[in-house]
């Protein structure tokens, strides 16, 4: 599996000083998606809806809106 593109604007487009590190989205050669974020996995499984669930093996990662609606244009309808 490989990254194919960025989904959305860069770090440093979105502002960051560094352009290293911040929340990012990209597009996996598998048609899945990968996505850096704040881990909030602790913080977060407790207050789920009651129809959502989390397997062992998943995480729960929180990125800012910016980041999400930078990416909107990007993120392909099927």
């Amino acid at each position: 599996m490989n990254i194919l593109r960025r989904i959305g604007a860069s770090p440093r487009e979105r502002g960051s000083a560094t352009g290293q590190t911040c929340p990012d989205i990209f597009e996996l050669s598998n048609g899945d998606f990968a996505v850096i974020g704040t881990e909030m996995t602790a913080d977060l499984t407790g207050v789920l809806p009651a129809d959502a669930a989390r397997a062992d093996y998943e995480g729960i990662v929180v990125i800012s809106r910016e980041t999400l609606i930078r990416a909107k244009a990007d993120i392909p309808d099927a």
